[in-house]
């Protein structure tokens, strides 16, 4: 178990906010944890300590937003979900991280100015789309599994639905917790997990769960309106943290 007082100083608010943005807002803030954490430790090492916590979370978001998600979009979302994380698995260890990251959040930062500033409107509704959602959910499953990354990928296709808001952070609840317990299984194939980082992630995991609920009272207690200004501003800040991470990497 890691017992250096620095890591936790990292990690405990690092959990905090994944935990509040996974199951109050559903969108991409979480992509913070990992860089965060990784100022203290190797970031595969990040990754690998972060993937059981947030299989705890999962189940208690699930339990909270049980019956609250949207099956038309989790028809598209999972057959490309899983393919993205079998060619996540599968170039895992040569992936540039800084040029995935400048990716991720390039389209972040492209879509945001393309809904403020083009002709779509905030206030406008789309339908699910396959062809849409099956791009999405494939980078989602992609940036997950190499990062725990898929918040805004998912974001990008769900925000402009307009969905109920439990029935939005629902769904993306339902989405990842999926992806999360099938990650487990190339994590454990690339062996990042061992007793250390285990035992690390059993200690965390409270922090984790904290989170969640807070996460759970945000989203009860904020007006829809300014729920989804959140939303936006949140996958903003995601995707502005991501060039950021990306270009330092390059400079």
């Amino acid at each position: 178990m890691i017992t250096d007082p620095l890591f936790y100083a990292a990690a405990i608010p690092a959990l905090l906010v994944f935990g509040i943005s996974k199951a109050g807002f559903g969108t991409g803030l979480g992509i913070l944890a990992v860089p965060l954490i990784a100022l203290t430790i190797p970031a595969s090492q990040a990754a690998a300590i972060m993937l059981p916590i947030l299989c705890v979370m999962d189940l208690a978001a699930l339990w909270a937003y049980r019956g609250q998600w949207s099956r038309e979009n989790m028809k598209i979302m999972l057959p490309d979900g899983f393919a993205g994380i079998v060619l996540g698995a599968l170039t895992f260890r040569y992936v540039n991280e800084a040029g995935l990251k400048i990716m991720l959040g390039a389209i972040a930062i492209g879509f945001l100015l393309q809904r403020w500033l083009g002709k779509a409107s905030l206030a406008e509704s789309t339908k699910p789309a396959p062809g849409k959602g099956y791009f999405w959910s494939a980078l989602s499953g992609y940036t997950s599994t190499l990062a725990h990354a898929g918040g805004p990928p998912m974001s990008i296709y769900l925000l402009p639905q307009k969905m109920d808001k439990a029935l939005l952070v629902g769904t993306t609840v339902v989405f990842f917790a999926i992806v999360n317990y099938i990650k487990i299984i190339p994590y454990t194939l690339l062996g990042l997990f061992d007793s250390s980082n285990l035992a690390t992630s059993a200690g965390l995991a409270p922090v984790g769960l904290l989170g969640i609920f807070c996460g759970v009272w945000f989203r009860k207690t904020i007006p829809e309106l300014l729920f989804y200004r959140l939303c936006y501003a949140f996958l903003f800040v995601a995707g502005m943290k991501l060039l950021y991470d990306g270009l330092s990497k390059l400079i």
